[in-house]
C-alpha cells in the first residue's frame, strides 16, 4: 500500500511483537519504540522466534528471515517516529497510559494518518477524548492472538472519527491479508470474544449440569460443527437450513440455555484450589504431562494455510 511509508508500533509484548512480525513480513518499514533495554532485548527474542516456526512450516527460508529483520527497527525516543503514517498503539490496558501515548504522538509525528489502539476494553470515544489533535484518527483495532497467524481483525470508530479513517486502516490490513471487520457501533466484547464466552457459557452450563464432562464438550466441537465453520459461515448455514426449521429450533431451545449473568461455581471452585489452568498443571485437565510443545503446534494449525505470504525480496533500503 503506497500511501503507508512507516508504520510505528508502541509496546513490546506479545501483541506488539506479532504486529511487527506482520507489517516487516509484508515489506513494511516498521520502528517499534521499546522503553527499555530489557524490552527491547525480549522483543528481538519473540520476533525472531516468529520467524523461526515459519522457516520450520517450510513457509520462508533463512535469507527471507534476514530480509524482513531488516524491515524493523528498534527505537527509544518519539521523535524518531516523525515521519510514521501509521500507528499501532499495544500498551497497557490504561486509558491514562494510552492519552499519554497519544500527546506523544501528537507532539512527534506530524504525518500520522491514523493512530490503531489494540484494546480489548477500552471503546474509542474514551480513547480520543484524551487527545488535543489526533482524536479524530483513533481507532479500535481488536486482533486475535497472534496477530501474525490469525488474520481476524475488530475495527471500531467512534464519534470523532473522521470520514475516511476506517477506509484506510481497512485497506491496509488487507494489503497484508487480514480479513477485517468495521463494527456498525461499538459494544463490549466486540464480536469474536461474545461468540466465544457465549459458547463457553453453555458449554459450564452443560458440565454444571451434569449432563457431560469437559473432554465430551471438546469432542463435540472438534468433531461436529467447528470444523464446517472454516469453510462456510453460520448464516450461510442456517439460511441453507431454511428459517422454519430454524425457528422452531430456537423456540425449542432458547429458553433452556444459560442466562448466568457471573462466573460460575465450577470455576471459582477451580481458582480457589489454585488449578488456575496451563501455568499451574491442572485447570479442568491435568496439564502435568501434556507435550506442550506439541499443544502449542495443534493450537496454530488451522491458521497455517493462512501464512502463505509473499515475502520481500531483499533487504529494506
Amino acid at each position: 500500500m503506497k500511501s503507508v511509508n512507516q508504520v510505528a508500533i508502541i509496546g513490546t509484548g506479545i501483541i506488539a511483537t506479532a504486529l511487527a512480525n506482520l507489517t516487516s513480513g509484508h515489506g513494511y518499514k516498521t520502528l517499534v519504540f521499546a522503553r527499555s533495554d530489557a524490552s527491547e532485548e525480549k522483543f528481538w527474542k519473540n520476533y525472531k522466534d516468529h520467524w523461526m516456526v515459519f522457516k520450520n512450516h517450510g513457509l520462508m527460508s533463512e535469507k527471507q528471515m534476514e530480509d524482513v529483520s531488516s524491515y524493523v527497527h528498534v527505537v527509544r525516543d518519539y521523535p524518531s517516529l516523525k515521519e510514521t503514517d501509521f500507528v499501532f498503539e499495544s500498551v497497557l490496558e490504561d486509558t491514562e497510559t494510552k492519552h499519554d501515548v497519544y500527546h506523544l504522538i501528537e507532539s512527534n509525528c506530524p504525518r500520522v494518518k491514523a493512530i490503531c489502539s489494540v484494546s480489548s476494553a477500552i471503546v474509542p470515544d474514551e480513547l480520543a477524548e484524551g487527545c488535543e489533535k489526533y482524536g479524530d484518527r483513533i481507532i479500535v483495532t481488536h486482533p486475535f492472538n497472534p496477530a501474525h497467524i490469525v488474520p481476524y481483525f475488530e475495527l471500531c470508530g467512534g464519534a470523532m472519527t473522521k470520514e475516511g479513517v476506517i477506509d484506510f486502516v481497512k485497506e491496509f490490513l488487507e494489503s497484508m491479508g487480514r480479513k477485517p471487520v468495521v463494527l456498525k457501533k461499538p459494544t463490549p466484547g466486540f464480536i469474536g470474544n461474545r461468540l466465544q464466552f457465549a459458547l463457553w457459557r453453555e458449554a459450564l452450563s452443560l458440565v454444571d449440569q451434569g449432563v457431560c464432562d469437559p473432554r465430551d464438550i471438546d469432542t463435540a466441537l472438534q468433531y461436529s460443527f467447528c470444523p464446517r465453520y472454516t469453510s462456510i459461515g453460520i448464516f450461510e448455514h442456517f439460511d441453507f437450513g431454511g428459517m422454519l426449521l430454524n425457528k422452531h429450533t430456537c423456540d425449542a431451545l432458547f429458553p433452556l440455555l444459560s442466562d448466568a449473568t457471573k462466573t460460575p461455581e465450577s470455576v471459582e471452585e477451580l481458582i480457589r484450589e489454585g488449578h488456575t489452568g496451563t501455568k499451574a498443571g491442572q485447570g479442568f485437565y491435568d496439564w502435568t504431562q501434556v507435550d506442550m510443545k506439541a499443544y502449542a503446534e495443534r493450537v496454530s494449525e488451522p491458521y497455517w494455510k493462512f501464512c502463505k505470504w509473499s515475502f520481500p525480496n531483499g533487504k529494506e533500503q
